[in-house]
């Protein structure tokens, strides 16, 4: 069997079985990395369940009914009248939103989870209203049955009663949208109409609890969004950016300002024509370290980290005539997969560069003292555990990169490529197989 040990070809073909049997655990440990991070997922979904969950916010829209009758053949061959309700739904000129997010950190076992509480003042005007753009005329439009909708996607976060005033008129919101053409959550008020309305001036107060983000509309002809909050790392997603923002020690302020030429849509239309929440946009809360998706990034290594680290092993072998058995190769192996378990568990309990540089650090002393023991010399120990060093550096620095991260990684591929060949350019590969068996004997 020693001799067998002893062939170069044949430990090359181990090797590489070797390599492609520890690839088994790796894939597994990115397997658990995807299960903390759906454990992360359930305690967010458990904590905005009871609080309240990412909010997007829509409205006000003034909504009229209209029926429209259809002759329906019945089997006989005769005809019914059929009266469908449909709906004409009308954007405000004007909207303006006044906001401040005021952000709490909360916990689920080892997860944290943002929530917030937030207060919005919210004005606008009603003036333009295009009936004759869809062939509508006040005799066909059920004014006595008109109302308001203010979409909020989860009503759990709403603190306080909503009232709205419109013109000189003050009245109480109520749960639940008459029509879902446009959202499916929120808050309706009817307002009954006597005649084609003028302008209409409305403003209310909206006390809102959520989690995560908050995300805005943009119904109006011309809609301003301005929102303040403590909270330092925001992230500014959807359709728009701010057009002004400031970012400080003391947190952020935001400013929107979008135009009815911006998106999609028209300042009205019939039924479900048109999807506006297309076009939303604001603010994430989530927290700006996801050690999760570094985790992640790291596993993907894996196979570079024990191909690198089994070529060491097998020039040291090549070149010093030393004989290392199978199970070493395995045990160092384990050892390198045993890096990323350590890594993911280091990083729940403190910040992930920290975690990164603790299990990279055991590893890299588990395996110095191994090689020692196996190699019969420091300076070969040494020069293993300081590549291996040079590697975890190496991906350190990567996973720290966005852009540049594909363009560092090959480069550094290459110039390990580069090494290697460097080193095996004087070895006599067809002598091999003919002069190491003696030589190991010896």
């Amino acid at each position: 069997m020693k001799e067998l040990f002893q062939n170069v070809f044949f430990k090359m073909g181990m090797i590489v079985i070797l390599i492609l049997l520890l690839l088994i655990p790796a894939v597994m440990v990115q397997g658990l990395i995807h299960e903390r991070m759906s454990r992360q997922d359930e305690a967010v979904f458990e904590v905005s369940s009871k609080h309240a969950g990412q909010q997007s916010i829509m409205g006000p829209v003034l909504t009229i009914p209209f029926d429209k009758v259809r002759q329906l053949k019945r089997e006989n061959g005769t005809y019914k009248s059929v009266k469908d309700r449909h709906y004409f739904h009308i954007l405000p000129e004007d909207l303006t939103i006044d906001g401040s997010i005021k952000p709490e950190k909360r916990k689920r076992g080892i997860f944290e989870v943002v929530v917030y509480g937030s207060k919005l003042k919210v004005n606008g005007s009603f003036n333009n209203y295009n009936f004759d753009d869809y062939g509508l005329s006040a005799e066909n439009l059920l004014l006595d049955k008109a109302f308001f909708t203010i979409g909020i996607s989860d009503l759990k976060g709403v603190r306080d009663q909503v009232k709205i005033k419109i013109n000189d008129s003050t009245i109480m919101s109520n749960p639940g949208v008459i029509s879902n053409d446009f959202v499916a959550s929120g808050l309706h008020i009817r307002y009954p109409l006597s005649d084609l309305p003028g302008n209409l001036e409305f403003n209310f107060d909206l006390s809102l609890n959520g989690s995560e983000s908050i995300m805005f509309t943009p119904i109006g002809k011309v809609t301003n969004v301005t929102l303040i909050s403590p909270w330092v790392d925001p992230s500014f997603d959807g359709s728009f950016l701010p057009k002004k923002r400031k970012i400080d020690k003391n947190g952020f302020k935001a400013n929107w300002k979008v135009l009815h030429l911006n998106r999609n849509y028209p300042q009205s239309w019939v039924n479900s024509q048109h999807h506006a929440s297309e076009s939303e946009f604001g603010v994430n809360l989530k927290l700006p370290v996801d050690v999760y998706q570094k985790s992640m990034r790291v596993a993907k290594y894996a196979i570079l980290f024990i191909v690198l680290t089994y070529l060491v092993f097998f020039f040291v072998e090549l070149l010093n005539r030393i004989l290392i058995h199978p199970i070493q190769y395995i045990l160092v192996g384990i050892a390198l997969v045993l890096f990323y378990l350590l890594m993911l568990a280091f990083s729940e309990q403190m910040y992930f560069d920290l975690a990164y540089v603790l299990a990279a650090t055991m590893t890299i002393s588990l395996v110095l003292f191994y090689c020692k023991s196996i190699l019969k010399s420091w300076a070969l120990a040494g020069m293993t555990a300081t590549i291996l060093a040079i590697l975890y550096s190496f991906i350190f620095i990567i996973i720290q990169m966005q852009d540049l991260a594909l363009l560092f990684g090959s480069l550094g591929i290459f110039l390990i490529l580069g090494v290697t060949m460097y080193f095996s350019r004087k070895i006599d590969w067809f002598s091999l197989g003919e002069s190491d068996k003696k030589e190991l004997k010896n």
